[in-house]
Order: structure tokens, then sequence, then C-alpha cells
């Protein structure tokens, strides 16, 4: 979609359809009166009769009749005008988007309040919320296909920051669209080599430094937890490192940990047949890692961060790994498995102590990692936890910004005791109690003294119905919220 920013006042512009972001409150912006002028009062009419309220993500198509060189008017709810925020405006357009699938309109123009200052937030929802995966569907429906989308404004502000916001949003957008499309592939397409690949492909386009090790590598490295995952696939693993050199060259890296088991059957300890087809999702922590690499190099942010993929298939097999084997991790440190559907955090164990070894200034690791987080929090919001109290707050900061919500979780020394085996140091599952908050203290004890973040988007990484500017499927998230994040620490 080619997005531009004009001065020229609504109700002159032409297209097909004029997207119109009105309140709940009496109170409209001068474009709406305007508007309703031009229209001999008939959204004023809407409003009396209770057919349009202006709530939040409601919308109501007209005509105009020409009243105006638009054809139509979307009318679109933003809420309160006191409690108008970036996600609000966010939400707001991703739902113009969806409504807007309708064949044969291709131009669109929109008109915000705040002038220029929700630009970045209404190109995201616009996007975003437009997305499909389709590329397996042998017979195409006729769909619709926007092609252009110009954002009004009244010209008293500079839009060379407005223009910079709609690249920006495309840039990042893009590296959401590369993170909800691998998570999308089907397992029997998306494996551990194909991530190797995308990783591959994407440092060649982004100037980004690329290491990929294979078995012998890892074994090297007496990288054994990783390793004993994939004992039981025929997919062989891999370890992707991905590194971005954007700020100074004696600035410590921020490293991002990303759990990338491209098929997650349980193992031995085999998961239930209802919703198996949905964990090829449970490489989301890779998608999200990478995709935040590809936007961080997009955006040339003056920041270092390397990205880490563990990559691995769990899957039952005549070698596979299973329930009271013992293995030793890169750290030295033994783990009694007690249940091999609790297998990504092995991957992590040892990619979190590599990271250790680029000296970084802050580990962060993003990994669908328990289903109890999903029943403590639910699909609207990811689990944090962590070592350090201004990492989190960063992190709690970039969420409100992004709309990608974060809820801290307590990592206190009793959880540990959950953990504890009595023939190796730790073990890999503490039971059913607590469990989101005993897989982070299991991770806990890999990361040494950096400070550490962990973030688990079992619940966030699929949207089971669809909503606002998150289509059904997977919702790349991670990405944004990350890019903010490494956004906000650049600029400190």
């Amino acid at each position: 979609m080619k997005i531009s920013l004009s001065d020229g006042g609504p109700a002159d512009h032409i297209c097909q359809v004029l997207v119109l972001g009105c309140f709940e409150d009496a109170e409209q912006e001068p474009y709406f009166t305007l508007l309703d002028e031009r229209l001999k009062g008939y959204l004023s009419v809407l409003y009396n009769r209770k057919e349009f309220t202006g709530s939040l993500s409601k919308v109501k198509m007209v005509d105009t009749l020409g009243g105006i060189p638009a054809e139509r008017v979307l009318l679109t709810g933003l809420g309160k005008k006191r409690e108008l925020t970036g996600e609000k405006i966010r939400q707001a357009c991703g739902t113009v988007s969806q409504t807007l699938r309708i064949p044969g309109i291709q131009s669109i123009g929109m008109v915000l309040p705040g002038g220029l200052e929700h630009v970045h937030a209404a190109v995201e929802g616009v996007l975003l919320g437009g997305y499909s995966f389709d590329c397996y569907k042998t017979k195409q429906e006729e769909q619709a296909c926007v092609e252009t989308m110009t954002i009004l404004h009244d010209g008293k502000k500079s839009a060379a920051s407005a223009e910079n916001a709609v690249k920006e949003a495309g840039i990042v957008c893009d590296a959401v669209f590369f993170a909800r499309d691998l998570v999308s592939q089907p397992g029997n397409v998306s494996t551990p080599s194909y991530l190797a690949e995308k990783a591959l492909a994407i440092s060649g386009k982004h100037n980004l430094d690329c290491r990929v090790w294979d078995r012998e590598d890892m074994e090297r490295h007496s990288m054994e937890a990783l390793l004993s995952v994939a004992k039981g696939s025929h997919q062989p693993p891999k370890f992707i490192v991905l590194e971005y050199a954007g700020g100074k060259k004696d600035a410590h890296p921020i490293a991002l940990v990303g759990k990338g088991i491209t098929f997650d059957s349980g193992g031995i300890s085999l998961k239930p047949r209802e919703g198996m087809e949905k964990m090829k999702s449970d490489m989301a922590g890779a998608a999200a890692v990478m995709g935040t690499l590809m936007a961080v190099a997009g955006l040339k942010l003056p920041v270092n961060v390397v990205g880490i993929v563990p990559a691995a298939e769990n899957l039952p097999g005549g070698g596979a790994l299973k329930p009271g084997d013992i293995v030793k991790s890169m750290s030295g440190q033994t783990i009694e498995i007690v249940n091999t559907d609790a297998e990504g955090r092995l991957l992590l164990s040892d990619a979190l102590h590599y990271a250790q070894t680029c000296r970084p200034s802050a580990i962060i690791d993003v990994a669908t990692l328990t289903g109890a987080c999903v029943v403590a929090l639910g699909g609207f919001v990811t689990g944090l936890m962590g070592t350090d109290d201004r990492l989190k707050a960063g992190l709690q900061k970039a969420a409100e910004t992004t709309g990608e919500r974060v809820w801290e979780l307590p990592l206190w020394e009793e959880y540990g005791e959950l953990m504890k085996s009595d023939v190796a140091d730790l073990k890999n599952s503490g039971g059913p109690a607590a469990g989101a908050v005993s897989a982070a203290w299991f991770l806990k004890n890999f990361v040494g003294k950096t400070r550490w973040a962990h973030l688990d988007i079992a619940g966030t990484a699929w949207e089971d119905k669809g909503r606002h500017y998150i289509p059904k499927g997977a919702t790349g998230t991670g990405v944004r919220l990350l890019v903010e994040y490494l956004r906000n620490t650049a600029l400190k």
C-alpha cells in the first residue's frame, strides 16, 4: 500500500472512501462539523438516531450521494475524546482495514484528530489489520486491495516528522509481517533449516552478520541440552546468531534470545491431539527475535544487538529424549528430564549461557514457554519476569507505547524449590503449580550475573478469533515491543 500525506481539506479530497475519526462525546472536531454541513446534517442524524455513537472501533459506512468528492464516508469510533491514545488510534485503524476488505476499493483518505501526532499508530493499525496469510490457497477469492491511502492534516504542523513516521511504521510492520509469515508456515516447511535460510536471507538484505551452527558445532560447544531435544526428529537442529552493529564499537550489545521449536509434539510426553496443529507456532519467539533484528537494521538504530535462535523439532522417536534422562547443559549444570514437553527451556538454557559469551549489557528472551502463562494471563498479555527492575521497567514502558501489554509475575527464590532434583542439579519441570514462574526460575540459572528479562508469549503469539489490528492467526508479538525498547535504549 502506498501511503502519503496531504494538507488538503477532507471536504475536497477525491477518493472512494473517506475515513473519519469520530468521538463518543457530543463535541466533535472541526472537520466533522464541516463534513456534516456538506452532507446536510446527515452525520448528526446518525448520532441522534444512535445508529453510530463513536464508541471505540465501531464503524458506519454512508454514501455521500455527491455531497463531497469522496464516494463514501466511513465513520470510525475513537471513544471518549479525553481518553484518546495512540493504541486506540491503532485499534480503530485496524478495524478500518478489516472493514474495507471489500472488492473494488482501491483508494482511501483518512482524517484523524490531533493532526500529525498519531500518524505512526494509524499507519501501523491499517497495515497490521490488513494482513492475511493465504499463500497456500489455490482458489483465491476476490479480495479488496487498497492501493493508496492519504492521511489528511491541517498543514499547521511540519509534515517532515510525519513522513518519517510513515516510513518507520512501514519498516516495523514489514518486520511484523515477516514474523507472522514464519509462524504461519506449516511444520513441514518451517524446519530449523528453514529458519536458518531465512536468517541468512535477511542478513544479506540488511547487512547483518549471521552464523549458523550445525549439530557438530553444537557438540563441540557441549550444547547437550539443546541437542537432546532434537534426538527424536530427522530434522537437524540449528543454532543461529544474528548481529547488528549500529552502536559504538565498544558498547556492549543487548542479547535477544528466541525459542525456536519449529514443531512441538511434546516428544515422549505426547501432547493431546486437540490443537496440536497450532504447535507449529512454538517458534514464535525465534520469529520475534529475527523480525526485531530486521526492523532495527532497517531503522538504523544506534545500538548493538545480538539475536540468538536455538532451533529444533520436538518429536517422539527411537532416539528421543525420555523422562528420567539426565543431560548436561553448556553451562555444566545437569538437568533431570521429568517431562519431555518442557523442552523449550532446555534449548534456552544453552542459548542463554551462550549469550553471556557476547558480554551483553542485558539479555531478553522471548518464548512460547508455558501453558500456565496462558491460564494465568489469557491471550491478551505477555508474562514478564526477570532479575533487573530497570530492564523490566523499560519493557513495561515500551509495552504501554506499542499496546503489546506485559504483566510482571513474581520470581521469588521460594519457587526454586519446585525445580530441585534428587539426582541432578535441576529438573526441567516443577509440576502444575506456578508453571510459568518455575519455568522462568529454571532459566534464571543460566544467565549468570547479566541483567535478564523473560517474556512468555505463549498466550499472545497466536490469536484465535481476530481483533482490530490482529487478524486471526499468528500475531508477530514481540517485534514492536522489542523495537520500541531498543529505540528508547538508543536514545538514552
